[in-house]
Order: structure tokens, then C-alpha cells, then sequence
């Protein structure tokens, strides 16, 4: 690798991790607003969809600007391939997170609503924060491993979200006159299985990027 390849590479990983960061933190936000019924937390996740938006831009024009000037092969291609890709997804997901804080400033009167639901939804968040967390770990410690843990957790997400689902429509059943509010909530559910999509997609791209190897669409 010639040395300016080298510096504009450890430049890239530089905007790589802003990016990564602020994208894990306004999921986490998101979580907290919606879990407190916090309007303040989900106006700020809000207003943090800019920055993600400028923060994906840089990276795509550094991946492209590489890619042109220094026609980078082998393990350094399908690095910048994979970081390609992997921001986009970070993109999409800091669209959820928005979308989450939307969701919640729908409901914040309504508390009694979400209390209506029969369900905890609390090993939703872990679980989906875990997969988002070391799906990016992966890709900062080259971890092909970890990034096959974050893809074989996607099915427990699932599992959460399908009964959270159920608790949900349970609920619109014993309260009709909730409608509104619980298809909120139920948007949530959605929004947090898509989150721990991406963080599989992203997975999935860390063991191409280390081994070269496509796991997509096969069973783990």
C-alpha cells in the first residue's frame, strides 16, 4: 500500500467512526425518548439526522475519492467496498432512529396507552443495542467472530418483536378507543427489527471485508 493510499485509508476510518458513533448514540436516544415518552430526547434525535446525513456524505465522497485516484485491490478493494456499503445502511438506520423519535412524539401523552400493552419491552432494547454495538466493534477490531454472534442474534429479535406484536394487537382488541397510540408503538416494533436488519447486513459485510467470504442468504 503506497503511503498516501495509506493516509487517505486511516483518514476514511477517522470519518468512518464519527459517523458510527453518532449513528449508535442517536439509536440509543431514540430508545430512551420512547421508552420515557421523552419529547426533549426525541427532538434531539431529531435534529441529530442532519449531522448523520453530512457525516454519510463524507464518507461516501472519501470512499469514491479512493477508489479513483489509487484503484485500491485485494483486501483494501473490499474494504472500501464494504465501508461503502456499511454507510449506507448507518445512513438507513439513523433514518429509524428518527423515525422512532417521530413515532414518540405522537405518544408522549399517552402513557396510559403504552401501559395498556402486556409486555417488557426491555429485552427488545438490549438486544437490538447489542447488535448495533458489536456489529460496529466488528468492523473497528476486524472481528469476523463477533460479526457472526451479531448475525446469529437476529432470530431472537425477531422472536421479541413478533410477541411484543402480539401484546400490542391484544391490546387495541381490549381497547379500541387506544388505536392511534398503539399503532404507534406497534411502528416502534418495526423500526427496531429494521435497526437489527442493518446491524446483520453490516455483519455480514465485516466477514466479507476480513475473509472475503459472501454469507449472505445462507444459514449460519
Amino acid at each position: 500500500m503506497s503511503h498516501q493510499l495509506n493516509r487517505e485509508i486511516t483518514y476514511l476510518k477517522r470519518v468512518f467512526l464519527s459517523l458510527s458513533t453518532r449513528v449508535e448514540e442517536n439509536v440509543r436516544l431514540a430508545i430512551t425518548a420512547f421508552n420515557n415518552l421523552d419529547a426533549e430526547i426525541a427532538k434531539t434525535v431529531i435534529a441529530n439526522d442532519d449531522l448523520i446525513d453530512r457525516d454519510e456524505l463524507d464518507v461516501e465522497e472519501e470512499c469514491l475519492k479512493i477508489l479513483a485516484l489509487h484503484q485500491p485491490v485485494a483486501g483494501d478493494l473490499r474494504y472500501i467496498i464494504s465501508i461503502l456499503k456499511i454507510n449506507s445502511y448507518l445512513e438507513r438506520i439513523g433514518d429509524l432512529s428518527t423515525s422512532i423519535a417521530k413515532k414518540t412524539l405522537q405518544i408522549t401523552h399517552a402513557f396510559a396507552e403504552k401501559s395498556a400493552i402486556d409486555f417488557d419491552f426491555s429485552d427488545l432494547f438490549e438486544k437490538v443495542t447489542w447488535m448495533l454495538n458489536n456489529s460496529l466493534n466488528a468492523i473497528v477490531h476486524v472481528d469476523a467472530q463477533l460479526a457472526l454472534e451479531v448475525c446469529r442474534a437476529d432470530d431472537l429479535v425477531d422472536d421479541q418483536k413478533h410477541a411484543a406484536n402480539k401484546a400490542i394487537v391484544d391490546a387495541i382488541k381490549l381497547n379500541p378507543q387506544m388505536l392511534e397510540s398503539l399503532l404507534c408503538v406497534l411502528s416502534v416494533t418495526r423500526h427496531l427489527e429494521r435497526i437489527a436488519d442493518h446491524a446483520t447486513n453490516i455483519s455480514e459485510d465485516v466477514i466479507y471485508m476480513v475473509d472475503g467470504a459472501v454469507v449472505r442468504h445462507q444459514p449460519l
